[in-house]
């Protein structure tokens, strides 16, 4: 899959990384881990900054022969890791300087990353006044004598303790891991109560330990971590431990008593980890699962997660333009694609998206093999047009009609699988009104590219009409005020999600039929949070379309809308805890209607039904040569 992108969230806009080296030994042992953090990112770099020190007074002229020297050995190492630093700086200071000059190139350099060597010959000590809250991470490695390579890598050791610099640690350990196929292993002192310890673990670690196979166990050791420690270090290579003040002062990174934790280790690789702008916190001894802090709450590894997931799972239409490619990519897999357009009086703008579809995706490109109209019951000439244009026309009350019929998008979607046949199938509004080939390709090509990827979320700009006046980005109001709030609060995972109501969306078929399905306003983020429960997030990616122009709802018809997802989100909440939260009377919304200066109160039942996986459905199962879940042959 190519590694090309073309959105990113502004944290990864630049990652440079600031590696300060005064011997060969330290660019040894610092570059490599350096060329991982920055192929772990995208647009990461490297910033090699060449340090000797001259004593206090003495004439920096004295050191050129010494910088020569430097620069010959580095370059040496350079080349023998292929590491290409974007900039090579070279710095010559008295070393009570160094620290200062160091920020300074952070600024210059916008660096997100410093790296350091201990013991160094870089700076004279572990204590400066930005270390309380530093302008960018520091990371410290110890490569003692007998340590192994970088290249041999295969297990790495996170303590868990709690602390702020903890997401920044693990942060370190994945983009390791993932550069040497390397396994994570977390490890917890408990102390006197491992139970609660264990809970807390899959607490704060449960989501990541589900969507990252880089984490494969967790430890809880009953003994304080000074003990533990050392004698599980002796199965891994690598050792990453998040900074902390232990209640001396925040302004240092090294304290003697990590320094002697690091030290009892056998020979391994250490990196102490201290977040940007993380103040360090006082940590106890033998930290307990019961320990509260409350001046700051450690950063959840969720963070890390739904980070990554953004940089790594979002994409841009742009990416999939070369449609020939797309078709290339379709032919070898030897799948079937399926077009279905739900409607509902549509008929302004149904016509002008049918044949563009057509012309760009079906006979200019074979990357469409076939295009059906989903009707919902429309009065108007909906089908009349779509019919004139040799579309396949569907009612959805008449498909299954066995099984009766609901109103709602949502059931037109659920039973548009029993008539699309395609191995994946995509949607997309009928109101659009700057219909462009994107609208589908581009939901197509995060599908053909990676296997991993099940489902495929538009978003765009939505301007907003307000008469004569268009506010852009004015659109999807109930995704902002309910949907996205909503799934921060319960489903957080999810939190990345710019548009989670977008109406533009792609599955793979073996995915969607084993999924319910909302029948109306709620299926959005019904499939949604059904596709992270079943499949995890890594299965879900998000696509740029630019700008989507259609017609504005109501004031009133939001309200209903974001009522009906607030039941689909209530409902999962009520199956993920097993818990009763919402009755029968809590489905009749009580609309305020306005009338010749009188208001008065019209109750409508607002009901999300939920249909069941469509491979449940033996004709379902028959037409498509199914087996039900859990049947054998």
């Amino acid at each position: 899959m190519s590694e090309a992108r073309h959105v990113h969230p502004p944290a990864v806009a630049d990652r440079r990384i600031l590696v300060p080296v005064a011997s060969a030994q330290e660019a040894d042992t610092l570059l490599p881990l350096a060329k991982m953090l920055a192929e772990a990112q995208p647009l990461g770099q490297i910033v090699t900054l060449l340090v000797v020190t001259v004593p206090k007074g003495e004439d920096a002229s004295q050191a050129a022969a010494s910088m020569v020297e430097l620069r010959a050995q580095v370059d040496e190492v350079m080349r023998r890791h292929h590491v290409l630093p974007l900039h090579v700086h070279t710095l010559v200071r008295p070393a009570d300087e160094v620290w200062d000059a160091l920020w300074e190139y952070v600024h210059l350099e916008n660096a997100h990353t410093l790296l350091l060597a201990w013991p160094n010959r870089v700076v004279p000590g572990w204590q400066h006044p930005r270390l309380a809250a530093p302008p960018a991470r520091v990371v410290v490695v110890h490569r003692p004598e007998g340590a192994p390579s970088w290249d041999a890598v295969q297990r790495i050791l996170l303590p868990v303790r709690g602390g702020p610099n903890e997401e920044a640690a693990l942060r370190v350990a994945l983009s390791i891991a993932r550069a040497r196929a390397a396994r994570i292993t977390l490890l917890h002192a408990a102390g006197s109560s491992p139970r609660e310890a264990e809970r807390l673990v899959l607490q704060q670690f449960g989501p990541i330990l589900r969507e990252r196979p880089e984490i494969h166990r967790s430890i809880i050791a009953t003994e304080p971590l000074e003990k533990a420690l050392p004698e599980e270090a002796r199965r891994h290579q690598v050792v990453i431990l998040g900074a902390s003040s232990r209640g001396e002062d925040a302004s240092t990174l090294l304290h003697p008593w990590m320094e002697e934790l690091i030290a009892s280790l056998p020979p391994v690789i250490s990196l102490v980890v201290k977040a940007q702008g993380a103040p360090s916190v006082p940590e106890d001894t033998r930290p307990l699962p019961g320990h509260r802090r409350t001046r700051r709450r450690p950063a959840s590894p969720l963070t890390v997660l739904v980070d990554q997931w953004f940089a790594e799972n979002t994409f841009h239409s742009r990416e999939f333009e070369r449609l020939d490619e797309l078709v290339a990519l379709k032919e070898a897999q030897g799948v079937t694609i399926s077009l279905g357009l739900p409607a509902l009086n549509e008929e302004a703008t149904i016509g002008n998206i049918i044949r563009t579809i057509r012309k760009a995706l079906m006979e200019d490109v074979p990357l469409l093999d076939e295009m059906v109209l989903i009707d919902s019951g429309s009065v108007d000439y909906t089908r009349e047009i779509a019919a004139d244009l040799g579309i396949p026309v569907y009612i959805h009350q008449q498909i299954l009609p066995k099984y009766g019929a609901y109103h709602g998008k949502g059931e037109a979607l659920w039973k548009s699988l029993y008539v699309l046949k395609g191995d994946i199938v995509a949607w997309i509004d009928t109101d659009i009104r700057n219909i462009h080939p994107r609208f589908v390709y581009g939901l197509l090509g995060p599908l053909l590219r990676n296997p991993r990827i099940q489902y495929v979320k538009g978003f765009y700009r939505r301007p907003l009409k307000q008469g004569e006046r268009v506010i852009a980005g004015g659109g999807g109001r109930v995704t902002e005020l309910t949907a996205r709030p909503l799934l921060n609060l319960f489903f957080p995972e999810l939190s990345g999600l710019i548009q989670p109501l977008s109406g533009e969306y792609a599955g793979r078929r073996q995915a969607l039929e084993r999924l319910p399905f909302f029948t109306g306003y709620g299926v959005e983020m019904g499939l949604l949070i059904d596709f992270l429960e079943h499949f995890g997030l890594g299965a879900i990616a998000q696509v740029d379309l630019l700008e989507r122009i259609h017609r504005n709802q109501s004031l009133q018809n939001l309200s209903k809308m974001a009522f009906a997802i607030i039941q689909v989100v209530i409902r999962r909440l009520e199956d993920r805890h097993k818990i009763k939260l919402m009755e029968d009377i809590n489905k009749r919304m009580n609309l305020i209607r306005y009338e010749m200066g009188r208001y008065w109160l019209e109750p409508q039942e607002i009901h999300e039904r939920e249909r069941p996986p469509m491979i449940t459905l033996p004709e379902y199962r028959a037409k498509f040569a199914r087996r039900a879940p859990g049947e054998t042959a």
